[in-house]
């Protein structure tokens, strides 16, 4: 009975979580994690892991689509990935070896921390409307503050297994002057192939469920390309106001789970 109900549903949040993530540019995986360990009862590893199968895909994808809208420039991006790649693996063993609950408590606060971000940046005075002279291009920043922020972005990815370009984008766009979906797809690049050793070190480890992680991320693939060409249409400030709101909503699934 589990296996006739498990896909379909898997297929379905799938396709709901790749829409979120194509609007947000972050591929999905933080939607996908409370609600592993909330629906199918994963501890917090597993549960990252399994939205790893869904999110290298997703992210894919996405990158895909932004690339489309407005041409990545693929040497910044590069600049971060190196470094993201050795950081991603030393977050993914320092995440195996912690508690599942203590991990799910540090992941909640993450999340908090940059929904904070994102209502100051969407409500405050900074919503107001910018003139084109205050962007930069990408090119424009010096490459080695992309390997900088790769850093943070792998550790962060690593530990969490999602959440490196959650992290990227607010240094992008508050310090560096990018655009919001700019700094969306340059953020999702540099973290591609950390991405993939995240994947590799948790499968390894037995926290990664193709069963499950499968499904969701034929769902997934299914839906990105409407969530990112909603993400052209919204005025930045909403997509800001939007993405905070969903980082609390994730907030709270982790914790309605956090005593358990």
């Amino acid at each position: 009975m589990d296996g006739l109900w498990l896909i379909p549903a898997c297929l379905a949040a799938g396709g709901l979580i790749g829409f979120s993530g194509g609007v947000l540019g972050i591929g999905g995986g933080l939607f996908a994690i409370p609600l592993l360990g909330l629906v199918l009862g994963y501890e917090q590893q597993a549960a990252q892991g399994t939205a790893l199968v869904m999110v290298l895909p997703a992210i894919l994808l996405t990158l895909r689509k932004y690339h489309q809208h407005a041409p990545i420039d693929w040497r910044s991006a590069a600049a971060g990935a190196c470094s993201s790649i050795v950081c991603t693996w030393i977050g993914a063993r320092i995440a195996l070896g912690l508690d599942p609950w203590l991990l799910r408590r540090i992941y909640a606060g993450f999340v908090f921390l940059i929904a904070l971000f994102y209502f100051r940046e969407s409500l405050g005075r900074r919503a107001r409307p910018r003139p084109d002279a205050f962007y930069r291009e990408v090119g424009q920043v010096r490459k080695l503050w992309y390997f900088c922020v790769g850093v943070f972005a792998g550790l962060t990815g690593g530990i969490f297994g999602v959440g490196g370009a959650v992290l990227a984008v607010p240094f992008l766009t508050s310090f560096f002057h990018l655009r919001q979906t700019s700094a969306q797809a340059v953020a999702l690049a540099m973290i591609v192939p950390g991405t993939c050793v995240a994947l590799a070190t948790y499968a390894w480890h037995g926290q990664a469920h193709g069963l499950v992680g499968i499904p969701l991320a034929a769902g997934s693939l299914l839906c990105v390309p409407y969530g990112v060409r909603l993400a052209y249409a919204l005025p930045e400030a909403r997509l800001k106001l939007i993405f905070a709101c969903m980082l609390l909503v994730i907030m709270g699934l982790l914790l309605m789970r956090g005593e358990t």
